[in-house]
């Protein structure tokens, strides 16, 4: 389902899943020194903190919708009202997480997105102009203040509950299922040696890994496992870069504005798959009047998973911009399979391998409030044992989306809550087997 925006703005989002704010933080609020900790920005911040401010300005909803534009962008997070334009290119999460929610609440949003949010908050002190009018909802006047003030009654109860709390071993027993896949995968070859069916089976074992290797790529990437971001940005950079062969930059950009804006064309880059495929109600429309045809879109149905795998995971974005450290972790990834698989299967065939595993796991995976945007735009495949391990408990895509920093162990305790929210709001929950979610997708 593709949403289109509606100028008024829907959601929110202020954003930004990995704080490399300049000094990290740590669960207990105190600063952690970074491994390239950004001292002049913080010591800014700080410098401006000190200031005597004046009496704060007062705003409606109307004067803060008009700053919505790249080059003048306003949020609102607890009534409190930012001028974040000239923040936003030095904003870790991207610059373009902060356009999407220009001139809209970004309260929620920006609790879902920063584990630690009292860090962010000497960040936002400098940036602060005014807030909202007394006589001011919180909210924009077209959203459902009591679903919003629900959801937010939602996340401090499952936050007493310590669900948000990651369970180590959890995380790194599904670590050790992709290493004993890969390292079972050459075990094979190596004996066997590399006839058609084994290379059939160890390419089987290899995007089982890579499936599970996806499901740590979430984790890493939403800071959720351990509670010095240090380590969280040590393990992301080795099951991205070095397990998937992915720049964790590049993905960390593109992911943070899909959680922001899920299935909204031009704002969701894992909607935006032109000029190859044109889906929704608006794209076709886009292309069409434009007369721009670069396949017969007809058929793209027909030609989808050979495309979208591949190109999905763009391994040239951090040489084009020029982010050295993934360069390195990047090439880690291709040294070790040309290492390991290059003598059975040479330079070409060990690339051949490397996206033909690629390709089979493209077939694996799948303006409102934020809890209606969320819930509208996802959803859920239903729980099992084999669904839950299959999926990597992303089967819970529902409450992934609501609460994109929740260890996924704990969605399938959050659910029944979620529904039952839903339920009250009359919001559809989305639960379907797992074979009728595929048929869907290819339908």
């Amino acid at each position: 389902m593709t949403f289109e925006e509606k100028p008024e703005g829907n959601g929110s989002l202020v954003d930004e899943n990995q704080l490399d704010l300049g000094a990290k933080h740590q669960a207990n609020g105190k600063p952690a020194a970074s491994v390239r900790a950004k001292l002049p920005a913080r010591q800014e911040a700080k410098a401006k903190c000190s200031l005597p401010r004046k009496s704060l300005s007062t705003y409606t909803w109307q004067e803060i919708q008009r700053h919505n534009q790249e080059t003048d962008q306003w949020l609102v997070i607890n009534r409190k009202v930012y001028d974040v334009t000239g923040w936003a290119d030095r904003h870790p999460g991207g610059r373009l997480v902060l356009n999407h929610c220009a001139g809209e609440d970004a309260t929620d949003v920006f609790r879902a997105m920063h584990p630690d949010p009292d860090i962010v908050r000497l960040y936002l002190k400098p940036l602060l102009i005014g807030e909202l009018a007394p006589e001011e909802p919180n909210q924009e006047r077209n959203k459902n203040s009591q679903l919003v003030e629900d959801f937010q009654e939602l996340r401090r109860t499952l936050e007493t509950l310590n669900m948000f709390n990651a369970n180590l071993g959890f995380f790194f027993l599904h670590l050790a299922q992709v290493l004993i896949l890969e390292a079972l995968a050459w075990v094979i070859v190596w004996h066997f040696g590399s006839g058609w069916l084994i290379t059939i089976f160890i390419s089987f074992l290899l995007t089982v890994a890579q499936a599970q290797g996806s499901f740590l790529q979430h984790d890493t990437g939403h800071l959720c496992i351990f509670k010095k971001p240090k380590w969280n940005r040590l393990m992301q950079k080795f099951v991205m870069s070095h397990l998937k062969g992915i720049s964790a930059k590049w993905w960390n950009n593109r992911h943070f504005q899909h959680h922001v804006k899920p299935n909204i064309y031009s704002k969701d880059p894992d909607i935006d798959v032109g000029p190859f495929f044109v889906i929704g109600d608006l794209q076709p429309v886009k292309y069409g009047k434009n007369k721009i045809k670069f396949i017969n879109y007809e058929k793209q149905h027909l030609y989808f998973h050979v495309c979208e795998s591949p190109g999905s995971h763009n391994p040239y974005h951090p040489i084009s911009s020029k982010q050295t450290i993934d360069i390195a972790w990047v090439s880690t990834f291709y040294i070790r399979h040309f290492i390991t698989f290059g003598p059975f299967y040479g330079i070409f065939g060990t690339m051949v391998l490397i996206y033909l595993v690629k390709l089979l796991e493209s077939l694996w995976v799948e303006n409102q409030d934020w809890f209606s945007s969320q819930v509208l735009t996802t959803c859920n495949v239903e729980q099992s044992f084999f669904n839950d391990w299959f999926t990597g408990h992303l089967n819970f895509q529902t409450e992934h989306h609501l609460f994109p920093t929740m260890p996924r162990h704990n969605y399938h305790k959050v659910a029944p809550l979620v529904k039952s929210l839903c339920a009250k709001h009359g919001l559809p929950y989305v639960n379907k087997p797992i074979l009728k979610a595929f048929g869907d997708v290819i339908r």
